[in-house]
């Protein structure tokens, strides 16, 4: 028997889902930190390097490669660890190898701890770690990464059987001319062509362009031409003083260049892997 009135009662069945999370990959550009034994020696380098150029690591993705402390104790020798090398072109290739050592001490594990922290004091900040043991890495480290390669255009997947395609229309030269000179701190990034500076590049000031880089005055700061994979362009300027010049992932800080060639008039270019720089006529 029912009591009170007839009625039915609806029920709405809520089923509820987790919302997604999107993951996205993303390559970047990275200096790479490559120190070698003795590490004094090695500091002594890189603090002359950023005295000369105090913007260098600046607002910059540094790896650390500690390939080359593999074989030394981390106390057991305060010397230099060797040069500063800027993946592909500011390593030298004939520097001589840290003698190997058949001592227990050799065997050990590098001091990256306290690396780090060395480089954190003189604001590089190390964003990863290549080519070490885990063991080597504690949980209040960068990361172990794997992978890296040189920085250079990445070669295009293979496909089986692609389907023909109309290719694009060449785009038309779109060149940028900068009347003024670039300041300190100033950024330009023009991908499409040429950039020309009638005026100078302070030091700290930078230019990016998919073509070549024309500056009628001084170039104190940094200038990257090529950078969207054009192996062509050149880099001209007036008077050469610069912090960095790369061409297509190819990279020269200011002392790893022919001193002779400061506040000269003088022209870059690519030949292969290597940067070439020269005196205008």
């Amino acid at each position: 028997m029912a009591l009170g009135n007839n009625s039915s009662t609806a029920v709405t069945s809520i089923s509820l889902t987790r919302p997604s999370l999107p993951l996205r990959g993303r390559s970047f550009r990275a200096l790479v930190l490559a120190p070698e034994t003795p590490l004094g020696d090695w500091f002594s380098h890189l603090d002359a390097l950023v005295q000369r150029s105090p913007t260098l690591f600046s607002e910059r993705a540094v790896i650390l490669d500690v390939s080359g402390l593999a074989k030394d104790s981390p106390r057991g020798d305060h010397s230099p660890l060797g040069g500063l090398s800027l993946r592909r072109d500011l390593a030298d290739p004939e520097a001589a190898e840290p003698a190997e050592d058949d001592t227990p001490a050799a065997a050990a594990a590098p001091d990256i701890a306290g690396l780090v922290d060395e480089l954190k004091q003189r604001g590089i900040r190390i964003v990863g770690v290549e080519k070490a043991e885990p063991a080597w890495l504690g949980p209040a480290l960068p990361p172990l990464l794997s992978g890296g390669r040189p920085a250079e255009m990445a070669p295009p997947e293979a496909k089986a059987a692609p389907e023909p395609v109309k290719p694009p229309e060449p785009r038309k030269p779109n060149s940028l001319v900068l009347e003024r000179p670039l300041r300190s701190g100033q950024s330009v990034y023009h991908p499409e062509g040429d950039v020309t500076v009638m005026g100078s590049v302070a030091s700290g000031a930078e230019i990016l362009a998919g073509g070549s880089i024309h500056v009628y005055g001084a170039l104190r700061g940094r200038a990257i031409a090529g950078a969207g994979g054009n192996p062509r362009a050149r880099i001209c300027c007036r008077k050469f003083e610069p912090e960095l010049i790369g061409i297509d992932g190819l990279f020269r800080t200011a002392d790893t260049t022919d001193p002779k060639l400061r506040k000269k008039a003088v022209q870059v270019w690519l030949e292969g892997e290597t940067l070439r720089i020269a005196v205008l006529d």
